[in-house]
């Protein structure tokens, strides 16, 4: 019989464990992986489509991408990049690169109305990262949706970015006049925002995540204006294709929505 109250027996016993409890969480932590990862696709999925749909059902949202998306890579020149998925980049890690360098992500909604070009945008708030889709009708400037997310803001301040109340301001608005941009998130509550076509109301307290959304928006218009003039002149030489279609399909094996 081993000797319990030995000082090589408490270390032996407390090796053996830790090693049994390592090889547990390993082998739980691979798999789950499958899982983990089709959760994370799934929640991008319904981000995407939460710029011209408000789909709330797994099965529904996997049908509805899987049937009316369109992914396409573009890069800041505005040409149409092959042989990359759209969905496997992280505009986060893109928009750290060299211009020449980016490669951006762009989905196109195949309603019955029209075509929707939904762009990801990422940028900061008062705390920390925001993020969202910005969905452009067929003439490229006028938004038919919006979506918001972020990983820090106020709850009640900032936070409301996520909400109905904001986002549902954007439907309608337009980014541009000619080549001017021209869109805002005014500070706070202004009566004249609902006629100004190129305005929203901020959130009242919310002023520096109010700029961050700007700024995204803004940054966003600026690297796929580009490709929108091509497609504004010569739409047949910029639609993405086959090839390009078929990355809808597109399994990545490590991506999350923070980064779109």
């Amino acid at each position: 019989m081993p000797n319990t109250n030995s000082n090589s027996y408490t270390f032996a016993y407390a090796a053996a464990l830790t090693l049994i409890v390592a090889v547990a969480l390993a082998a739980a932590a691979t798999g789950l992986k499958p899982i983990q990862q089709q959760a994370i696709d799934l929640d991008k999925k319904r981000s995407i489509l939460n710029a011209v749909t408000n789909l709330s059902d797994k099965n529904q949202i996997l049908k509805e991408y899987a049937e009316k998306v369109t992914e396409v890579v573009i890069d800041e020149q505005g040409n149409v990049v092959e042989g990359v998925k759209a969905f496997d980049l992280a505009l986060k890690k893109e928009y750290k690169k060299p211009e020449a360098e980016r490669k951006l992500p762009l989905y196109i909604y195949n309603s019955p109305e029209g075509k929707k070009y939904i762009v990801p945008m990422h940028g900061a708030g008062l705390w920390d990262e925001i993020w969202g889709y910005l969905a452009l009708d067929q003439d490229l400037n006028t938004i038919k949706g919006a979506s918001f997310d972020h990983k820090g803001e106020t709850p009640g301040l900032g936070a409301e970015i996520t909400t109905e109340n904001f986002q549902g301001q954007f439907e309608g608005k337009k980014l541009a006049e000619g080549a001017d941009y021209k869109f805002k998130v005014i500070k706070g509550i202004n009566p004249g925002t609902k006629s100004n076509p190129y305005e929203v109301d901020g959130i009242s307290g919310a002023t520096i995540t109010g700029d961050g959304v700007n700024t995204m928006i803004e940054k966003s218009f600026v690297s796929y204006n580009n490709y929108f003039n091509k497609m504004r002149t010569n739409p047949a030489a910029n639609t993405p294709t086959q090839t390009q279609q078929e990355n809808n399909n597109s399994t990545p094996e490590t991506q999350n929505t923070e980064g779109n």
